[in-house]
């Protein structure tokens, strides 16, 4: 009787499924002329999705679930799809936008669309975080570039080889694809690509707003478990001149995050995401996370005490967003304290902030100092080439701070001890004792070797 009860549940199972697969199967549209599947994102293309969405919405979902899936895959996915949030909602734009433009099968209707969506556009929905970035560091980070004839000079003369035709390649497939750019418009309203696609976080768009939204939270998904991941930042600080998640992975944070973040979670709201969730912090725990008392931020400057980045550190005090010296310093301590108290005492978190502090004044006065002393003397003496990335003073000097006086920096405040030392404070003693030998030959024999 069991058995018999058995068999027949089964074919009540099996049989409708097998009819619907087959229904699927035969409703599944045949691929474009020329486009080939792309593996299991195709199975997208049988889906219905009809959360309450508009016509036109629908339309959108409809066309690019067979044209791009993954796109389609993501946003079903999301937050965004969850709430019936489409593609129009945020590609819209006015008609006399300067990126507007109509798709094939909106012409002649009074809908325009742009492939590029700004952050004043997720501004919309989410203007707390839009006005909290607008007063961070990373909307400057193309901005401050602009006046920076030295930086052009070495990407587009030297590295680009002043070449005709190339010479901004390094910015487009480098530079631009972290700091951002000015993105400029063809013709017909559409991104040219010099400028256009790229991950830069301090983009300038054609509506005037600042940042990059997708950059951390990528689309079309937008998770906020992918921007809590330390992967999120290291597509941008990494590398010999900040290697922050290198640093990270040094870490006993990185440590508890390699060996545990399967078992961690990732998803909370915002301001629900505490220890308990984690072990050990991430990136965006100690720069960004709502923890205790102290709120979520888009001011990733807002807890910070030095500015680690710049040729001489010196205490954040000023409110200008392009300023070097952003933020306010003694704050940004007590914020990241609190950040710290979570998971440690008062003394442990005090103590590190001491030891770190040392060796970032270690670097000011013992190596940045007599560094640009020397250098400041042989300018005035003539004693510098013209171009500096054949000189090797210029050189050294430009490791001493851009390269090994970073890394010093950041692994002490960081917690990175062989980016610290090894990679820090060993190779600016190099560093050092190499320009003052260059120095007092050049002062010796009034000439550059």
């Amino acid at each position: 009787m069991k058995r018999s009860l058995a068999i027949h549940l089964a074919l009540a199972l099996v049989v409708p499924l097998a009819t619907w697969f087959a229904g699927a199967a035969a409703s599944e549209p045949e691929p474009k002329q020329g486009r080939e599947r792309l593996g299991d994102l195709s199975r997208v293309q049988s889906i219905v999705i009809d959360r309450g969405l508009t016509e036109l919405g629908r339309s959108c979902v409809e066309c690019h679930k067979t044209r791009e899936p993954g796109i389609i895959n993501d946003w079903k996915n999301s937050r965004h799809g969850h709430v019936g949030v489409t593609c129009i909602d945020c590609h819209q734009v006015d008609k006399d936008a300067p990126n507007a433009t109509q798709h094939e099968s909106l012409v002649g209707t009074d809908v325009y669309i742009s492939v590029l969506v700004s952050p004043a556009t997720c501004g919309r929905c989410h203007p707390r975080e839009q006005e909290q970035f607008d007063r961070s560091g990373h909307f400057r980070a193309y901005r401050q570039q602009i006046p920076k004839d030295d930086l052009h000079a070495l990407v587009h003369r030297h590295e680009g080889q002043a070449h005709p035709e190339l010479n901004n390649a390094p910015n487009e497939t480098g530079c631009m694809q972290c700091h951002g750019t000015e993105i400029a418009l063809d013709a017909d309203g559409r991104p040219t690509a010099e400028t256009w696609p790229n991950s830069g976080i301090g983009n300038i768009y054609p509506d005037g707003s600042t940042g990059n939204c997708t950059t951390c939270h990528t689309r079309h998904r937008f998770s906020i478990a992918e921007a809590r991941q330390p992967y999120a930042c290291a597509s941008c600080h990494l590398g010999p001149d900040h290697p922050d998640i290198e640093i990270f992975e040094n870490s006993k944070h990185g440590q508890l995050y390699e060996a545990e973040r399967h078992a961690w979670t990732w998803d909370s709201a915002p301001d629900a995401w505490e220890p308990g969730d984690y072990r050990g912090p991430t990136c965006a725990t100690c720069h960004m996370s709502g923890i205790g008392e102290l709120k979520t931020t888009h001011d990733v400057t807002e807890r910070l005490y030095w500015n680690l980045w710049a040729k001489e550190s010196q205490v954040r005090n000023s409110n200008d967003v392009l300023s070097p010296r952003l933020g306010d310093g003694p704050a940004g301590r007590e914020k990241m304290k609190r950040v710290c108290f979570a998971c440690h005492g008062r003394l442990h978190t005090d103590n590190f902030f001491a030891q770190a502090d040392k060796a970032v004044r270690l670097y000011n006065e013992a190596y940045w100092k007599p560094a640009k002393a020397m250098h400041d003397e042989l300018a005035e003496k003539g004693l510098l080439s013209e171009n500096p990335w054949v000189d090797e003073f210029q050189v050294t000097f430009y490791h001493l701070w851009h390269h090994e006086g970073r890394r010093a920096r950041h692994g002490a405040l960081m917690a990175g001890p062989d980016w610290a030392h090894w990679h820090g404070f060993f190779e600016l003693q190099q560093d050092l004792y190499r320009l003052e030998k260059i120095y007092e030959r050049r002062l010796s024999t009034g000439t550059i070797e």
